[in-house]
């Protein structure tokens, strides 16, 4: 297997880095976790991961929603 861990968090479309950070900040503001701009250190993992999950989960509903809409549309 090969270690793809250094490309695996890469931006696909540099043009929506700006965009993933906001996003990233309104789902920490909107479930609690205390994340801010520079060193979040002081989180644990476990906040961190559920950052991440819960911004996963809100992009697939979107998509969900959009093929839904297509297709009914």
């Amino acid at each position: 297997m090969s270690n793809t861990s250094s490309t695996s968090n890469k931006v696909n479309v540099p043009e929506a880095r700006a965009a993933l950070e906001q996003f990233k900040y309104e789902v920490a503001n909107e479930i609690g976790v205390p994340l801010k701009k520079g060193y979040n250190g002081d989180l644990t993992s476990a906040q961190n991961g559920y950052v991440g999950g819960y911004m996963v989960k809100k992009m697939i509903e979107a998509q969900e929603k959009m093929m839904a809409e297509k297709t009914n549309g």
